[in-house]
């Protein structure tokens, strides 16, 4: 294997160590686990939404300056390793959630910790993509690394699911004990998640450090140096971001449509148990096929935007959301797009289930090609401070669309009315697109 490729395949490998952080805690086993130890579903809703939104508040305000810093003083990968330390021990203080002795605030405490060093550690490397190919090659590129990673999400997803993690019974979903001689009553095989979580991402991040290099930069500041400009210089950044009119065009639209996205994976599960009374495992197949479909088609939409432009692999992936968001509200136990179906019928299910594999593939080709979108956007000499912008704009709306899901809901009555502002946040977003120059704003350096 050549140095190229293997640079390439290390960059590859940080998807593939991250992913379980979303996969295994975020969504399909730790998120159940901590609503089951608190025994109250509205109290257990808060909790979490307390512990992201805060983690996310730092995140946010911390993203940009780091990005600065990060571009005045070079070094990357110094800070991928201090993040990944964070992401380790914040996975693995999760085993300590016994349900005899659950301390609440340690718990989230370690979660919040882990999701910081995660979504930071994912913005240096984002970072690297433009060190790694052409400007027509890094599409393909983005788009291979995002299928990669949802492959390694959705294995460590297998492993726990049929080898670790217990259910009512104290079995797997293969039907026996946690390895490991892990006790079930003590719920250790669901707590494992944590530390093999941890492991997983220790593991295989070897490759990344491995392979991975950056490229020489000279004349760097240090680490103090920089971050003494930092905040004076993103404020300039951020007061001349409106002159830069595709920059902030597509700020503004990736935040609406991204967070329509995280709408859409945060209420999907909600929405079918609510509304068809699916079981936790329909659930998981829902989330599994999500997954797969997302890996295949981040991987095609990654040679779309290669030959295309992320640009047009945006726009389709948006269109083909805000479908899917009109499709989810006309389907019910009793009706499917309109038509009368009986109670006892499959084909809601099965619908939905497309639903669920179309959510995966448009999802994962639109984060690929965002990805993508941010390089072209971007001042290569300030390429970390726009990813860190761009972590800011994923951050700064993200309570909009639960927010506007609960208050139509609400008001409504009505699960299916109450999905309605994803269609919004979908529209408003591709309108925003319109403005967006594929190659960027010329004035800052794009080539």
């Amino acid at each position: 294997m050549t140095r190229a490729k293997k640079q390439i395949w290390g960059w590859f490998f940080f998807d593939w160590a991250s992913q379980p952080y979303s996969t295994l805690l975020i969504t399909f086993i730790f998120a159940p686990y901590i609503a089951d130890m608190l025994g109250d579903g509205s109290r257990a809703q808060a909790v979490w939404g307390y512990g992201i939104g805060l983690a996310g508040l730092v995140i946010a305000l911390l993203a940009p300056l780091l990005g600065v810093i990060a571009d005045k003083s070079g070094g990357r990968m110094r800070f991928i390793a201090l993040f990944s330390v964070l992401y380790v021990l914040g996975a693995w203080g999760l085993w300590y959630a016994a349900p005899n002795d659950f301390n609440l605030f340690f718990v989230m405490g370690s979660f919040a910790l882990g999701l910081i060093g995660m979504e930071f550690a994912t913005l240096f490397s984002n970072a690297m993509l433009p060190d790694l190919g052409t400007r027509e090659e890094i599409g393909r590129i983005s788009g291979s690394g995002w299928a990669f990673g949802y492959l390694g999400g959705l294995l460590s997803l297998i492993i726990m699911l049929l080898l670790l993690a217990e259910g009512a019974t104290g079995k797997t979903l293969l039907g026996i004990a946690p390895l490991f001689g892990l006790d079930a009553a003590a719920r250790e095989g669901t707590r494992a998640v944590g530390p093999f979580t941890a492991i997983w991402y220790i593991v295989f991040m070897v490759p990344f450090f491995l392979w991975v290099r950056e490229p020489p930069r000279p004349a760097a500041l240090s680490i103090r140096a920089a971050a003494k400009t930092a905040l004076p210089d993103l404020v300039q950044s951020l007061k001349t971001l409106p002159a830069r009119r595709s920059l902030f065009a597509f700020l503004g639209s990736s935040m609406l449509y991204r967070d329509a996205l995280n709408g859409m994976y945060v209420f999907g599960g909600i929405y079918a148990v609510g509304v068809l009374g699916w079981s936790v495992i329909d659930v998981g197949i829902f989330g599994i096929l999500a997954a797969f479909s997302g890996a295949v088609f981040a991987w095609l939409g990654g040679k779309a935007d290669s030959r295309f432009g992320p640009k047009p692999v945006i726009g389709l992936c948006v269109l083909v959301l805000t479908a899917v968001a009109i499709g989810v509200a006309l389907v019910s136990r009793t009706s499917v797009f309109g038509i009368p179906v009986a109670a006892t019928s499959a084909l809601p299910d099965v619908v939905f289930y497309a639903m669920g594999a179309l959510i995966g593939a448009a999802g994962g080709a639109l984060q690929s090609a965002s990805r993508t979108m941010m390089v072209h956007q971007a001042d290569p000499a300030h390429i970390t401070e726009a990813f860190g912008l761009y972590a800011l704009a994923g951050k700064a709306t993200s309570f909009l669309a639960p927010l506007s899901i609960g208050v139509v809901t609400d008001i409504t009555g009505s699960q299916q009315l109450g999905i309605s502002p994803l269609i919004v946040l979908f529209l408003l977003g591709l309108v925003l697109l319109l403005w967006v120059k594929p190659q960027g704003d010329r004035n800052i350096g794009a080539p």
